[in-house]
């Protein structure tokens, strides 16, 4: 088993298990190991396993586990994979309904298959069976969400064991998957894209980027695209903004921007293209709608004999395929083409450049988009849409990076074994960084942090901050407002608008420990904004990141709280954004985000009142509103708001 099968299979006696493990590293098999010890081990009936789509039902077709030393082969009767199976999920529900009635083992269905049966049948059906949910995100608690709502059922009747499964456990319309009562039932197994990058043999570097482009993105896209790589490029949807509207045209204006056409491969149907250095390159074209011809590339791509050819294609150009479960180990850069709205969707996309193959060293994801134009009609939505891209790029260098452990400093600490603290070792009169290489863990000590009391406080500390922060980097009044407010204190993000996001997603617990997840979230945020800003060139890029977290700790006067949250978590995005982006174009945004600024609210007003009060119990005294500190200064002028308002309803 790899690293993350083991870790997984280690929890195999848990009724309900979340694996949060990036795309490519073995969920699908570590799935297998554990649905068969609980089918013979732990005496459950049968093993329902639900993919989203019908092409991921092929991960889970028979393997021989004992050729590898397991005890058990995986197998799938042929009629039980119904993703195979033809026809309509009317006819595929009475499958379902026949398989429980068996005495087989396995079977392989779709979400909408699943939704399906449990509608006609009820839950009580499925008793004494495990039900494996893969590409676990498409769940959610909203009501309009028919999978979430059964597996609520499920969970509420406890005679079911659930493996849920996903590499992003967060949603682009920032929905929490589970609710907080039924999440706390899952035992979680979390592998991080970092330990897989660490234990990858080949691939060592993840580059993640975007590129602004004016005019017709066809036109830019040599730019950005190197022939020599190995690349899935995913174009726009006929409705986005930067499509042009024919997807065929398209297609052969990228054809055009890469070389000279040769024709087509009539074994794989295959489009030859000759570069202006003379190679040829074999693009598989997964746009066009002819079945003939689609059908023909589509399992061409599927030919197992060419697994392990890396010559074998060297582009595919897709719209709406190679996504979530499409396998392709050589691909060296996924190019996408405009934003996409959901962040499962672009990580699934990253997923595709994620997988281990000997000479590929480095994989990169480009998401390609289009500069707001002040002449079009749509540049609300064009702001949009380069928010969302920030978002997402932030969210995924938080993915990418190592783990945080961080310990609110006091003289009883002192080092951990296994953890490097870097020149001079660990200092007891400082605040220390120290980084475990072979776990990829950083253990960060800072002064004032609150320390999670409650096991669910240290549970999500431990294993959710992405979730936090996801649902952080898409709320919008945060990311324009610490992108584009020159005016802003930091505090009001990192304070104010994080506190609100930790109240809303985990009302259960208490006013410390929602300060502390707060705390935790902000400083995982900061520390990785920070590590980007100061890691150099002259760091290999193994070694570039602890080489910027251990900087910016060296040199600050004290690593405290207060120094964490004073920093806006957005500076360096905005850094970046003014590099790639022309002078007149960001001038824009920034207008069109200055126009729409809020004064303070009622709610806003009340958390910084609160915060005045802790102000007040530190400090002995009450923020004021003439001090030179601007935090300070805000906190006195949401008491003032309080007491105005006050004052007017006494007046009536």
């Amino acid at each position: 088993m790899r690293p993350m099968q083991e870790r997984a299979y280690e929890r195999r006696g848990e009724q309900y298990l979340l694996i949060k493990s990036p795309p490519a590293s073995g969920k699908s098999r570590a799935l297998m190991f554990i649905a068969l010890d609980k089918l013979y081990n732990q005496e459950l009936k049968q093993a329902i396993v639900v993919v989203p789509e019908k092409a991921i039902g092929a991960s889970f077709n028979d393997e021989p586990l004992t050729t590898f030393g397991f005890w058990a082969d995986w197998t799938v009767f042929p009629k039980w994979n119904l993703c195979n199976a033809p026809g309509t999920d009317g006819g595929k529900v009475n499958a379902v309904k026949a398989f429980l009635e068996s005495t087989d083992k396995v079977l392989v269905c779709t979400h909408a298959t699943f939704r399906f049966a449990v509608d006609k049948f009820g839950v009580d059906v499925f008793d004494d069976r495990l039900i494996a949910v893969d590409e676990f995100h498409h769940v959610s608690v909203s009501p309009d969400n028919k999978l979430g709502f059964h597996l609520g059922e499920f969970i509420a009747r406890d005679r079911v064991h659930i493996v849920a499964m996903t590499g992003s456990y967060f949603r682009g319309d920032a929905e929490a998957v589970l609710s907080p009562a039924d999440e706390a039932k899952f035992d979680t197994v979390t592998y991080t894209y970092y330990e897989q990058l660490n234990g990858y043999e080949h691939l060592k570097q993840l580059d993640i980027g975007y590129f602004f482009y004016s005019g017709s993105y066809a036109d830019d896209i040599q730019k950005v695209i190197d022939p020599a790589e190995r690349t899935i490029i995913h174009i726009p949807n006929v409705n986005a903004r930067e499509s042009t509207k024919d997807k065929i045209r398209e297609v052969e204006h990228i054809l055009e921007a890469l070389g000279e056409w040769q024709g087509t491969d009539p074994a794989t149907g295959f489009q030859l293209v000759k570069t202006r250095e003379g190679r040829i390159l074999r693009i598989a074209d997964l746009v066009d709608d002819d079945p003939s011809k689609r059908d023909r590339v589509s399992a061409a791509l599927k030919d197992s004999a060419q697994k392990n050819n890396r010559d074998y294609v060297n582009i595919i150009i897709a719209l709406g395929m190679a996504k979530e479960g499409f396998d392709w180990i050589w691909c060296e850069h996924a190019l996408t083409i405009g934003y996409r709205s959901s962040l499962t969707e672009i990580v699934q996309i990253i997923g595709r450049a994620t997988r281990d193959a000997p000479g590929k060293t480095r994989a990169r994801f480009t998401n390609l988009i289009a500069e707001p134009d002040a002449s079009q009609e749509a540049v609300t939505e064009a702001v949009n849409d380069t928010l969302k891209a920030i978002a997402a790029s932030l969210l995924m260098e938080q993915v990418l990076a190592p783990r945080f452990e961080f310990k609110p400093k006091n003289p009883a600490n002192g080092p951990i074994a296994g953890f490097d603290y870097g020149e001079g070792g660990y200092d007891p009169l400082k605040c220390n960084v120290g980084y475990n290489g072979e776990s990829g863990q950083f253990q960060i000590e800072i002064k004032g942090l609150v320390a999670p009391k409650s096991t669910e406080a240290q549970r999500i500390c431990q294993q959710d901050l992405n979730e936090v922060i996801a649902a952080f980097v898409q709320d919008k009044t945060t990311i324009e407002r610490g992108l584009f407010d020159p005016e802003l204190v930091p505090e009001e993000l990192t304070q104010l608008r994080m506190g609100k996001i930790i109240k809303d997603r985990y009302p259960e617990l208490d006013e410390e420990d929602q300060e502390a997840v707060r705390q935790h979230a902000i400083a995982a945020i900061n520390f990785v904004q920070k590590a980007k800003e100061v890691a150099t060139g002259e760091s290999t890029p193994n070694t570039a990141f602890v080489d910027g977290i251990r900087k910016f700790a060296l040199h600050v006067k004290e690593l405290d709280i207060d120094l964490i949250d004073s920093i806006n978590p957005f500076s360096e995005a905005y850094s970046i954004l003014s590099k790639s982006m022309r002078e007149e174009s960001l001038k824009q945004v920034q207008e069109a985000i200055a126009g729409k600024r809020l004064s303070l609210t009622t709610e806003e007003a009340r958390e910084l009142a609160r915060r005045a009060l802790r102000f007040k119990q530190e400090r002995g005294r009450l923020p004021s509103i003439t001090s030179l500190d601007a935090w300070e200064r805000r906190m006195a002028e949401g008491v003032a708001f309080l007491v105005r308002m006050k004052a007017e309803a006494a007046r009536g």
